[in-house]
C-alpha cells in the first residue's frame, strides 16, 4: 500500500498559515513591548518624576514678577516742610535690537547726533545681528530723548531707569553721601547713605500671578506672595537755611584767607541735635563716580582729628573749678615758662603776665596758667574728667567714618609734660565733633549730649517715629557751667574773642591758634597753624553752640583774625534767623 501524496497547493497552505502566525505573534510581541516600555515612562513621569513635572506645570501656569523696593529718601527740615535731599529719579536710556535694524549705518550716524555718542562705536554694537538689546546711552538728558523719539528709527527704543537723584546738588553733601543706586542694584557710600543704608533699601521681593494658556495674566486669579517692603523715609535735624548760610560762610572764608580747607558746625546744646555741618570744598554726590581722590568724601568734622589748641582750656578750667581746685578769682604768678623732664613749655609770644587770676588766664590764653590748673587737679583726675567730656571715644553719631581722637598721651602718668601740654590742647587730637559736643555740654548745664542727625523716621505706612535726644553722663555741675559761662563771655568782651561777639548778645567763648604736628610725629610744620573758634550763645539759656574751623590761612596766623569773625558771622545769622531778642543795648 503506497503513501498518499500530499497535494502541493496543501503545502502552499500550510506554509503561509506558518508565515501568519509568525507575524502576529511578532506583531503581539512588539505590541507588548512597546506597551510595557510607555508603562515604564508613564510610571517614571506619573510617579518618579511627579513632582518635577507638576512644577514645570505650575511654573507655565504661574508668571513670577520681580518686585523691588523703592530705596527711601532723605529729607532736610525747612520752612515750607520737609525738603528733599536725596530722591529716586527715573532717567531714560536709548538702546539698539540690533536684528530689527534694517540700515545700521543710518541709524548709527543719527544716533551719534542726537546723543553725542561715537558712530562707529554704535555701528559696533548694531553688527552682531543675534544681539536683541545694546544699550547706547544711560541718563538721557530731554533733549537727547526728545530728539530719539523724533527720528522714529527702527530696532531703537527708550526704557526707564531709577537712579539715585540729589536736588540740593553740593548741598550737605558730606552728611548725605551718595548712593550707587540704579536698576542694577547697589548700596550707599558714605554719610547717611551709607550709615542708614539697610533701613534706606528696604526689601525687595518675588510675586507670582496666574496666566493662562496664551501666556496673558488673568485679572482675577490668585496672586502668591507680597509687595516688596520699601525703603524707611529719613529726616534730618539739618535746618536746610542754616545749612545753606553755613557753606555760604566757609566759602566766603576759604578764599578771603587762602585757606586749605574750613569746617562749620552747628548744635542745639539742648538736645544735641545738628543744625548744621559743612565743609569746604566740598562735593557733588550727583557726581561722585568724577572724584579723582576718594578722601573728598570723608567729614572732616567726624573723620579727621586736629591739636585743638587753646579751643581746649576751657575744658582744663572747668575741671579745675568742679573739682573745686581753683575758681575765678584764684591767682597765680606767670613767669613765662614751665620746665619739667628736660622740657620748656612758653606762652604763645614768649609772653610774661605775672600776677593772674584764672579768668585772665582765659582772656589772655596763657599756656602756663593752664599747667598750674592741671597741676592743682593732678594727672590722674585730670585724664579722667578729660575723658567724661568725650574726648578719646567716639560721639556715636549716626554717620560713618567717625574717628575718636587721640588721648594716649595721658597713658602715662609718670610723664608729666604731656599732661602739661594737654591742658592747653596740644600733644592730643579731637574731632571738630567731639568738641562741639563738649562745649553743648558746658551750655547746657553739664550735660554731655549724643550728637544727633535723623530727627525722625517715616516708615513706608506713613507713620513717622521720633528718634528722642539721648543723655551720655554729666560731665560738670550747673554751677561750673554758669561759672565757665561768665568766664568766657569775659573772654569775648575783654581777651582775644572780641571778633567774634554780637552787638546786643552775650556770646560766650574762646580761640584756639593750633599747630599742624608733622607726619613723621616729630615737631609741628613750620608756617602752617589752624584757626579755631568755639563758643554759644545767648550766654544764659543758650540757642546754639558752633564751632568754625579754618586750616591753613595764608594771610593771617591767629584764629582771632579768621575763625573768630566768621562764628561771629554765622552767630549773628542764627540769632535774627531764631528771632531771639536782644539782651544787652545796642551800642550806635
Amino acid at each position: 500500500m503506497g503513501h498518499a501524496r500530499i497535494p502541493q497547493n496543501l503545502k502552499r497552505k500550510e506554509g503561509r498559515g506558518d508565515e501568519k502566525i509568525s507575524r502576529v505573534d511578532f506583531v503581539f510581541i512588539a505590541f507588548v513591548l512597546i506597551s510595557i516600555v510607555l508603562l515604564v515612562k508613564l510610571y517614571r513621569t506619573q510617579v518618579m518624576q511627579h513632582a518635577m513635572w507638576e512644577t514645570r506645570a505650575e511654573e507655565q501656569r504661574l508668571a513670577t514678577i520681580d518686585m523691588k523696593a523703592e530705596r527711601g529718601e532723605i529729607f532736610l527740615h525747612d520752612t515750607d516742610g520737609p525738603y528733599p535731599l536725596a530722591v529716586n529719579r527715573e532717567y531714560l536710556l536709548a538702546y539698539v535690537s540690533p536684528k530689527d535694524v534694517t540700515e545700521p549705518e543710518k541709524v548709527a550716524l543719527e544716533l551719534s547726533r542726537a546723543l553725542s555718542v561715537d558712530a562707529g562705536e554704535i555701528l559696533a554694537k548694531l553688527s552682531d545681528r543675534d544681539d536683541p538689546f545694546e544699550i547706547i546711552k544711560r541718563k538721557l538728558s530731554d533733549d537727547e530723548v526728545a530728539h530719539v523719539r523724533e527720528l522714529k528709527l527702527g530696532g531703537v527704543a527708550l526704557l526707564s531707569e531709577k537712579y539715585r537723584y540729589y536736588p540740593a546738588d553740593t548741598l550737605a553733601s558730606h552728611i548725605v553721601g551718595f548712593s550707587s543706586l540704579s536698576e542694577r542694584g547697589g548700596a550707599g557710600g558714605y554719610g547717611i547713605e551709607a550709615s542708614f543704608d539697610d533701613a534706606l533699601r528696604g526689601f525687595s521681593s518675588r510675586m507670582e500671578q496666574e496666566r493662562d494658556a496664551g501666556g496673558r495674566w488673568i485679572a482675577l486669579s490668585n496672586t502668591r506672595g507680597h509687595g516688596p517692603n520699601h525703603g524707611d523715609n529719613l529726616i534730618l535735624t539739618i535746618d536746610r537755611v542754616i545749612q545753606h548760610e553755613t557753606e555760604k560762610i566757609l566759602k566766603e572764608v576759604i578764599e578771603k584767607h587762602s585757606a586749605d580747607s574750613a569746617t562749620a558746625i552747628v548744635m542745639d546744646p539742648e538736645t544735641g541735635k545738628i543744625l548744621s555741618m559743612a565743609t569746604q570744598p566740598d562735593f557733588n554726590p550727583n557726581e561722585y563716580a568724577q572724584a579723582e581722590d576718594y578722601s573728598v568724601f570723608l567729614n572732616p568734622a567726624l573723620s579727621l582729628p586736629y591739636e585743638p589748641g587753646s579751643i581746649m582750656k576751657p575744658f582744663t578750667m572747668a575741671i579745675g573749678i568742679d573739682e573745686k581746685k581753683v575758681s575765678p578769682t584764684t591767682e597765680y604768678t606767670d613767669t613765662g615758662a614751665v620746665t619739667e623732664s628736660g622740657y620748656t613749655v612758653r606762652n604763645s609770644e614768649d609772653k610774661v603776665y605775672g600776677r593772674s587770676s584764672m579768668t585772665k588766664v582765659l582772656e589772655d590764653s596763657i599756656n602756663t596758667g593752664m599747667i598750674f590748673v592741671e597741676r592743682q587737679v593732678g594727672h590722674k583726675v585730670f585724664a579722667e574728667r578729660l575723658r567724661r567730656f568725650g574726648f578719646g571715644e567716639k560721639t556715636g553719631i549716626d554717620l560713618p567714618a567717625e574717628a575718636a581722637g587721640n588721648l594716649h598721651n595721658l597713658d602715662d602718668q609718670r610723664i608729666g609734660i604731656q599732661f602739661y601740654t594737654a591742658a592747653f590742647g596740644q600733644g592730643i587730637t579731637a574731632t571738630p565733633l567731639q568738641i562741639t559736643a563738649a562745649y553743648a555740654a558746658l551750655a547746657n548745664g553739664g550735660m554731655l549730649m549724643r550728637p544727633q542727625i535723623v530727627d525722625a523716621i517715616e516708615y513706608p505706612d506713613g507713620t513717622q517715629e521720633e528718634v528722642k535726644p539721648e543723655e551720655v553722663r554729666r560731665v560738670i555741675s550747673k554751677e561750673t557751667s554758669a561759672t565757665i559761662g561768665r568766664m568766657l563771655r569775659s573772654v569775648v568782651v575783654n581777651g582775644h574773642g572780641k571778633r567774634a561777639d554780637v552787638a546786643g548778645y552775650e556770646v560766650v567763648g574762646k580761640t584756639g591758634t593750633a599747630q599742624v604736628a608733622k607726619t613723621d610725629g616729630k615737631g609741628y610744620e613750620e608756617g602752617i597753624t589752624i584757626g579755631s573758634f568755639a563758643g554759644y550763645a545767648p550766654r544764659e539759656n543758650p540757642k546754639f553752640v558752633v564751632l568754625v574751623r579754618i586750616v591753613n590761612p595764608k594771610d593771617v596766623q591767629w584764629a582771632e583774625s579768621s575763625a573768630a569773625p566768621a562764628f561771629g558771622q554765622l552767630m549773628r545769622f542764627l540769632l535774627e534767623y531764631a528771632r531771639i531778642e536782644p539782651t544787652e543795648p545796642i551800642k550806635p
